[in-house]
């Protein structure tokens, strides 16, 4: 069963997506139940990418990446998720917030940030939720104060990828206090060892467990003037751009946790038998991998759909919110179905597809909770 076929995929990004498949076999696939079970964060893995020119790829060749467009990075994405999502986030994260710096970015942020990430000698990381506060990026609290010293920072951050493993992080802060809320912030640029950041990582997670989130405080930590990101004050609109490209992405990360879910179904099912017949030939069991899979082809057409809207620019808002949303719950809904198919066998910790069932609870959270996109998608439907 190949779910994750090329028909809809356009050429230029067969060919890493053939490469991504590969390594995926080789480097993720034999250590994801390990690493899943240990919650250690895959360094061996994360090398064998960078190595495999499959990290910090959405960088820029200026820079020294590979300059992956969107298409070739959601290609990218759903071989990886499909193999495990832990692994597969470590590896995207790796290069977390640098397309902003990137896009918005000095010529010297540029030399000093993004050529160590795209030449694998450092990662990065962005730092935008709080640990009261997700979803909503006009209610965040931390600050940045304008000093002679620089921008002093003060609050906290909470499931920020590579807190602690990063070497700098793209982060949101409020920098006024005007009456268009979306107007007050900025990003900056943070050194993981600066003065006044601390980081230590979240407790153990149920799903995701090879990718390490952590809780940053800021307590009068200052950066350079040079480290802001862009122009004071356009912080709102310079992120709401990078998620609009993120949310495709999510949509492949949900595309390939469920194409897991699909073939792990599928495999126990014609390799069980019940009262004296395989389980395979209940009809019962034929629907609900009939509807699946007819969930799972409309998901991955709709996400490979808004790829190129985005990409091009065309309502980006609403196409990423309706991918990541549409992606993100078939996921959830295929590894429901499939735990079911499984009957007892669903609850052993051992087998895959209870590993895809704690790690689909994860994506229709991050990049703004679901509730979020479809307040997206009924706005700019209009």
């Amino acid at each position: 069963m190949n779910l994750l076929d090329d028909s809809v995929v356009p050429e230029r990004a067969r060919s890493v997506k053939e490469r991504a498949r590969a390594f995926a076999a080789d480097h993720i696939e034999p250590v994801a139940a390990e690493y899943h079970a240990s919650g250690e964060y895959p360094w061996e893995v994360l090398e064998a990418g960078m190595d495999a020119g499959l990290v910090a790829g959405d960088i820029g060749e200026q820079w020294g990446g590979s300059g992956y467009d969107l298409l070739e990075q959601l290609a990218v994405a759903e071989e990886l998720y499909r193999a495990d999502a832990g692994i597969a986030l470590t590896l995207q994260l790796a290069s977390f917030g640098c397309d902003i710096v990137e896009r918005y970015g000095s010529e010297s942020q540029g030399e000093t940030w993004l050529e160590p990430v795209a030449a694998h000698d450092q990662i990065s990381g962005l730092a935008v939720s709080e640990p009261d506060t997700g979803s909503d990026m006009a209610g965040m609290t931390t600050s940045a104060e304008e000093t002679d010293e620089g921008w002093v920072l003060n609050g906290e951050k909470y499931w920020v990828g590579n807190a602690v493993e990063a070497d700098w992080l793209t982060l949101y802060a409020k920098t006024d206090d005007g009456e268009k809320a979306h107007g007050n912030y900025s990003l900056f640029v943070v050194p993981t060892d600066a003065e006044g950041y601390h980081a230590e990582h979240i407790p153990e997670k149920i799903g995701m467990r090879a990718s390490k989130q952590g809780h940053i405080v800021l307590d009068d930590c200052v950066v350079p003037e040079s480290n802001l990101v862009g122009e004071r004050g356009a912080g709102f609109r310079m992120l709401a751009d990078f998620f609009n490209k993120g949310r495709v992405i999510v949509g492949g990360h949900g595309i390939g946790l469920a194409a897991a879910a699909i073939e792990e179904a599928w495999s126990f099912v014609h390799d069980r038998e019940a009262f004296d017949r395989s389980i395979a030939e209940f009809q019962a069991v034929q629907h609900t991998l009939a509807d699946m899979r007819t969930e799972f082809e409309a998901a991955r057409a709709l996400t490979w759909r808004a790829a190129e809207k985005v990409s091009h620019g065309e309502e980006p808002g609403l196409w990423a919110a309706m991918a990541k949303l549409k992606a993100t719950e078939v996921a959830t809904d295929c590894a429901e179905r499939g735990m079911q198919l499984h009957g007892g066998r669903s609850i052993l910790a051992e087998n895959r597809i209870s590993r895809v069932y704690r790690d689909v609870r994860i994506p229709v959270i991050y990049e703004g909770a679901n509730e979020i996109q479809r307040d997206l998608v009924y706005r700019q439907s209009g």
